[in-house]
C-alpha cells in the first residue's frame, strides 16, 4: 500500500512538474473536456488545416478584454515574426478573418488558417515564446518533433511518455519545405514534454543545448515561415539574429 502511494504522489509531482515547464501541455492534462492533439494543437476534423496559409501577410487581430494585461506580450511575440519576415499583425478594425486571443489555463491554438475569429489561447503562464510558438501554429506549422524524418535527429524514449500521451509523438507526414531538422526550433518539444516519471521522452541523437527552447525563432523558424509565405521579394528584413 504504502508503494503505491509513493507511486501515486511520484506521478502527481512529475505532472505538475511537467505543467510549469510546459503550459503548451496544460490543456490536454488537465481540461478533459478541451480535446487537444501534441498538447497544444486545437484538431479540425474536416481537413487538415496545414494546406491553407493565410490569405494575406499582415494578419488582424483581436485581444479579449479578459488578457488586456498581456497585451504587451502578445505584441513582443507578433513582433518576433514580423521584424524576421515579410508578415506583418495589426489590431483588427472591420476584417472577417482574424486572431482572436483569449484567455485559458495553457497556451493552444488551431494549425493554420481557419476563418472567422480563430481563437489562440494564452494562459497565465505562456510567456512570449510560448505565444510566438502558438503564432507559428496559426501560420501553419505543425511541431518540428513529428517530422517523418525526426529518427535521425532525436530519439523517443517511449517508456517515460504519459500512458494515452503517445499520440503526441506520432510521426506527420508534410512539407518540410526543404529545411534541415531543427532540434532548437522554437516549434520543438522539449527533454521533458509528457514525461511520466521525470524522465526524458527525447533524447537528441546529436548536440542540443537548447531543445525545446521558447526564448527566439532560429534560423529555420524564419526560414520556414519566409518560404510558405513566398516572402521573396517583400522581405527587407535580414535572416541573420
Amino acid at each position: 500500500m504504502r508503494n503505491n502511494t509513493k507511486l501515486f504522489f511520484d506521478k502527481v509531482h512529475n505532472i505538475l512538474r511537467t505543467l510549469e515547464d510546459s503550459p503548451e501541455t496544460v490543456e490536454e492534462l488537465q481540461l478533459n473536456n478541451f480535446h487537444t492533439d501534441e498538447g497544444d494543437i486545437i484538431p479540425v476534423t474536416d481537413r487538415n488545416a496545414v494546406e491553407y496559409i493565410w490569405p494575406t501577410r499582415d494578419i488582424p487581430f483581436v485581444i479579449n478584454d479578459a488578457i488586456s494585461s498581456r497585451r504587451s506580450d502578445i505584441i513582443r511575440a507578433t513582433k518576433m515574426i514580423s521584424t524576421k519576415t515579410c508578415l506583418t499583425f495589426h489590431e483588427r478594425t472591420f476584417e472577417t478573418n482574424y486572431l482572436h486571443f483569449k484567455d485559458s489555463l495553457g497556451c493552444a491554438s488551431y494549425v493554420g488558417f481557419i476563418g472567422g475569429a480563430q481563437s489562440v489561447f494564452i494562459g497565465s503562464e505562456c510567456n512570449v515564446g510560448n505565444i510566438v510558438h502558438e503564432l507559428l501554429h496559426a501560420l501553419g506549422f505543425y511541431h518540428e518533433h513529428t517530422r517523418l524524418d525526426r529518427d535521425s535527429y532525436i530519439s523517443i524514449k517511449s517508456h517515460n511518455i504519459m500512458p494515452g500521451a503517445e499520440k503526441n509523438f506520432v510521426k506527420r507526414a508534410g512539407d518540410t519545405l526543404n529545411v534541415p531538422y531543427d532540434t532548437d526550433s522554437i516549434l520543438h518539444y522539449g527533454r521533458l514534454f509528457f514525461s511520466i516519471n521525470g524522465l526524458p521522452t527525447i533524447l537528441p541523437l546529436h548536440e542540443s543545448k537548447n531543445m525545446g527552447q521558447r526564448l527566439r525563432l532560429t534560423e529555420s523558424d524564419i526560414k520556414r515561415v519566409r518560404l510558405r509565405y513566398d516572402c521573396g521579394m517583400y522581405c527587407k528584413c535580414r535572416l541573420v539574429i
